[in-house]
């Protein structure tokens, strides 16, 4: 029995858990990232359980039917959009969740809000390089913060809003004006939104409704003062309107942590734009949400091994 532990990048998942006292003959910890199908199949044919990270590594009905020995996926999180689950059940493939903490993401987003309206990345190039003061930032209270997804994120965003001064509105595909006055918001449609806010904030779910919510039309609608923060999913904003956007400065300003393709490709235009900060898809990258991953894999491997009910991920 072997195990693969994939999209280890940082090389430290081993140390968060006790994968030793799992009763297997081999655990494989992958630090680069498998770009491509043949890739995928070359590395992984060979295991009989992945252990694969949120949407890093998309595990397709035709990767599926290249993995004859794969028997079970422990994926961290409690959903993962990058897994068949139909084509798993097919041929049947145990996808197991863990638990998470929902702490981390909350706190990135205001660490990219306030480095984008206060210019921090600049102001550190600056001082690094012997210049000194370059930009004007701008105050948050008083100003509108737009959140797209009012959930376990959204809801803490807003808690923080709150503590800055700000004005709160809030839109999602499910969200009501009584859910929303629940956490301080006000609940407006999302054009409404987008045309309203200062800065603009997502934290819906990746899904046939979402991807592509965040359109040219509707960063046609920003304010050419107002911010996009995006640490959700990348497929949710069209990249080449964000482009040109930040381009021709319609809009003031993106943070963006999450893109249609990760690893960002080196010849993104994005890595060229002005008035951004781009960070790798580390919005949820935080050691207690780590060890939670991790620990809760092993033990749903441990489950599994065993013969005992594991706690399979559904839609």
């Amino acid at each position: 029995m072997r195990v693969a532990v994939l999209d280890d990048y940082q090389g430290i998942a081993h140390s968060l858990a006790a994968w030793d006292e799992l009763a297997v003959d081999e655990i494989v910890f992958v630090q680069e990232y498998l770009p491509t199908l043949q890739a995928r199949v070359e590395r992984l044919r060979d295991f009989e359980i992945v252990v694969a990270m949120r949407e890093r590594t998309w595990f397709t009905r035709e990767l599926l039917e290249q993995l004859p020995k794969l028997r079970m996926i422990a994926s961290t999180g409690t959903w993962n959009a990058a897994i068949d689950l139909e084509a798993a059940a097919e041929r049947g493939i145990t996808v197991c969740g863990t638990g998470e903490v929902t702490t981390s993401t909350p706190e990135f987003v205001w660490a990219m809000i306030l480095s984008l309206v206060r210019h921090i990345p600049e102001e550190d190039a600056n001082v690094r390089a012997g210049r000194w003061q370059s930009s004007l930032g701008i105050d948050l209270a008083g100003k509108t913060i737009g959140i797209v997804g009012l959930g376990h994120v959204g809801s803490r965003v807003a808690q923080v809003a709150a503590v800055f001064g700000m004005t709160i509105i809030a839109w999602s595909p499910n969200l009501t004006p009584e859910r929303a006055a629940e956490h301080g918001a006000r609940y407006v449609g999302l054009d409404e939104l987008m045309a309203e806010a200062d800065v603009v904030t997502l934290h819906v779910r990746l899904n046939e409704e979402t991807i592509g919510l965040i359109d040219k039309r509707r960063l046609g609608l920003m304010k050419p003062t107002a911010f996009l923060v995006n640490t959700a999913r990348g497929p949710m904003v069209d990249e080449a309107a964000l482009v040109e956007a930040l381009e021709s400065g319609s809009i003031a300003g993106a943070a963006v942590d999450v893109y249609s393709v990760e690893p960002l490709p080196a010849d993104s235009p994005l890595r060229t734009m002005p008035r951004s900060v781009l960070t790798p898809h580390v919005g949820f990258v935080a050691e207690a949400c780590y060890r939670r991953f991790y620990e809760d894999a092993v033990e749903d491997i441990a489950t599994f091994l065993a013969g005992a009910p594991v706690r399979v991920m559904t839609v």
